[in-house]
């Protein structure tokens, strides 16, 4: 990338200017100016030098790269050092934008998506599965080996809760709808007796007791068949699907290796944490494991399985404390390789116009029903044949393009916005750049810069060549946002650039459109968006 040269360029420049300072390339931090146009990256680097004024710094800098390099380097500011790419040398660049494979030998694993068995598949799931599936994309074009794990909520206190009202109310087989109205109905109607009731019963499921091992087992099968189908209109496909539950004859190896770290308190065994106010609590004073447990013996099987590098969990804002807990004394306890990387993406939820979804008071909506709605409206919009690619599109875009960790007002009118920020745009970019290379039978493989670049051209040009960048970023951020954010700036300058340059018979503008097209699909591949050849 042209920025590893840049930063090749400056250490050299350095260390020519100032023998004294010892720097390595990753200190040179590089950004892309906002504010000036005809600039191409920008470094602060002479400013945390710390060896004398910093525009004086920056001014012996560029000194040394003038006499070493063809960088048009300037000094800006207070001692901002700015470079400015030629035609040739962007046109170069954007002739081969590669994802360099910096993950190469390293593992990640993602948990995402782990819906909560014996409840349809709703629109608060979304999020971890789309952004899970998304940051999946982005580490395996990076070369790193990519786990995804679907960590079932299959197990735990609110399936005492379940049992309890199967029990009183199934009178034969039983739905997942019937699931559903039934643990809403538990929680409305809640008493002490009926908590009381509900922690028997999942005792007895801890237990091995056949009947609450029997109803637990019809509870998974509904919910699996509903997750299913929900996993292939959304075209998510995840490598492993290890619940709760699987780790249920691992715990106890857990809390034999907690011993020396935990005691009891007030019968409940528990982890004091430096640092965290609320232990972690391993075992409740009933004798029932908890969900740390399980995350624990997660955590330790998923060392000893894949020793990952890095282990990412796509799970809501509201685990926050939890995995802090979890991650501390996971990395107590050996769980973890070391210097590996446990990161806890947190993501914001969606929400109402009035407020948050709740599941227990009943009026989260089915993401079935929403992605149904969507498939219909983009088959409103014309694109009948398309209508489930675009329909998916724009509600997994619309989810992307905000930050992780931002909360989403649901709104349908934006998501299908044709000329704004929108997955349908993006798409309708792309077939149109299909359109125009269609029509020029493939006459644009040998451009070449014969003259002065039109404002439009320099304007694809000054963007074309960032998306490794920002793969990257996107990567160490965990922000599929950012991959969202140039692909809507890339499609815009193409079509300023379509609707202002005349493009057929002109080798240049034909090689310019085949180049962000070839971007536009890897970018919209990455968010798991169907990038089609006509709409």
């Amino acid at each position: 990338m042209i920025a590893d040269d840049i930063r090749q360029a400056v250490l050299k420049a350095v260390k020519t200017a100032f023998p004294e300072i010892n720097l390595k390339p990753e200190d040179i931090e590089l950004e892309h100016p906002t504010a000036q146009e005809h600039r191409d990256y920008s470094t602060n680097i002479a400013l945390k030098l710390k060896t004398g004024h910093p525009r004086e710094v920056a001014q012996k800098i560029v000194v040394q790269l003038q006499e070493t390099t063809s960088l048009e380097a300037s000094v800006a500011g207070p001692g901002f050092i700015n470079f400015t790419l030629s035609p040739a040398a962007l046109m170069e660049a954007a002739q081969k934008i590669e994802i360099a494979p910096i993950g190469k030998g390293k593992t990640v694993v993602i948990d995402y998506a782990a819906p909560n068995i014996a409840r349809r598949f709703g629109v608060g799931h979304l999020r971890s599965t789309i952004i899970g599936q998304a940051l999946y994309n982005i580490y395996q074009s990076l070369g790193y080996k990519v786990i995804g794990d679907n960590h079932l909520g299959d197990w735990g206190t609110q399936f005492g809760k379940l049992l309890y009202m199967i029990n009183e109310k199934a009178k034969g087989d039983f739905t997942i709808d019937d699931l559903e109205k039934w643990y809403v109905e538990f929680h409305r109607q809640s008493t002490p007796q009926m908590e009381a009731a509900a922690r028997f019963w999942f005792k007895r499921l801890e237990d091995g007791d056949k009947k609450a091992r029997n109803l637990w087992k019809k509870c998974v099968d509904v919910s699996m068949e509903e997750f299913n189908r929900i996993f292939d209109l959304l075209g998510v496909k995840i490598d492993f699907a290890y619940g709760e539950s699987f780790y249920e004859d691992k715990m106890p190896a857990v809390i034999m290796d907690a011993q020396k770290i935990s005691k009891l308190s007030d019968g409940a065994r528990v982890v004091e944490i430096p640092g965290i106010k609320i232990p972690l609590m391993l075992v409740k004073s009933d004798g029932a494991t908890t969900y740390a447990t399980r995350d624990l013996a997660t955590l330790k099987f998923r060392k000893e399985q894949w020793n990952p590098d890095i282990m990412i969990y796509e799970v809501g804002v509201d685990q926050e404390l939890h995995f802090r807990q979890v991650f501390a004394v996971a990395r107590q306890l050996g769980y973890v390789k070391q210097g590996a990387i446990l990161c806890h993406t947190r993501h914001g939820m969606y929400r109402w116009p009035s407020g948050r979804f709740r599941t227990r008071e009943g009026n989260t909506p089915k993401l079935e029903g929403i992605l149904q709605e969507a498939i219909a409206r983009a088959a409103k919009l014309g694109s009948q044949e398309a209508a489930q690619a675009v329909g998916i599109g724009a509600i997994k875009y619309f989810d992307l393009k905000h930050g992780v960790q931002s909360d989403i007002v649901f709104d349908w009118e934006k998501m299908f916005e044709l000329q704004g920020d929108s997955g349908p745009y993006l798409q309708y970019t792309f077939a149109r750049a299909q359109s125009v290379l269609r029509k020029s039978k493939g006459k644009n493989q040998k451009a070449k810069i014969t003259g002065e670049l039109t404002n439009e051209e320099l304007a694809l040009l000054r963007y074309l060549y960032r998306f490794p960048e920002v793969v990257e970023a996107a990567a160490r951020q965990y922000a599929p946002n950012l991959v969202c954010s140039y692909l809507f700036e890339l499609a815009k300058r193409y079509n300023n650039f379509y609707n202002n340059c005349p493009i057929l018979g002109n080798d240049l503008r034909l090689k310019l459109t085949a180049t962000t097209a070839d971007v536009l699909k890897n970018g919209l591949n990455l968010l798991g968006i169907e990038a089609l050849e006509r709409m």
